[in-house]
């Protein structure tokens, strides 16, 4: 049943990200599995990006959080938790308000939102981070939610921490060090 549960969130949120304009695919008329530059238009326009993982980071988190508030729900309903919630941020990110401040307060300067692939590939990977957080345990997972960012940082010059921020309260000095990367 939770899976049929998952399988419902991904096609309800197919079908809201549609009813907010979202596109299916990239307009380009082609779609890539892989879509490796952070700076191009196939950005956040195909099923994964660099982006991807930051998402698989939400996984790691969400994996933790509900480990704390819900400890009696079983695992695969704390996963369908998990994607619900990444299901929500994903409507949420491709609101035109969300879209506005990121093209206006970050260096994603030409940023449109996802195409719904992209969306349900960014949920698909926020429930792989979930899976992955359970079987890695706490130590192992915290290593690799810093490697990762570090990683990111050095790589596309964003990642979830700098994301959040430059969402909530920007910050021109790292608005500039980002641009400075194209």
């Amino acid at each position: 049943m939770p899976w049929i549960a998952i399988v419902m969130v991904l096609a309800g949120t197919a079908y809201i990200l549609r009813s907010q304009g979202r596109l299916w695919r990239c307009s380009c008329d082609y779609l890539l599995i892989w879509s490796g530059d952070p700076w191009s238009s196939d950005n956040s326009q195909h099923l994964l990006d660099p982006y991807s993982f930051t998402h698989l980071l939400h996984g790691f988190l969400l994996c933790g959080l509900l480990a704390l508030i819900a400890p009696r729900l079983s695992a695969v309903w704390q996963l369908w938790l998990a994607v619900s919630i990444e299901a929500a941020w994903e409507a949420i990110e491709n609101s035109e308000f969300v879209i506005r401040r990121y093209r206006e307060q970050t260096a994603a300067l030409g940023y449109h939102g996802d195409t719904i692939v992209n969306s349900l590939g960014d949920i698909l990977v926020c429930g792989l981070g979930f899976m992955m957080a359970r079987r890695l345990g706490f130590r192992r997972t915290l290593a690799l939610f810093v490697l990762t960012e570090v990683a990111l940082a050095l790589w596309i010059r964003d990642n979830l921490t700098l994301n959040v921020v430059m969402l909530i309260h920007p910050i021109e000095a790292i608005k500039e060090w980002q641009a400075a990367g194209h």
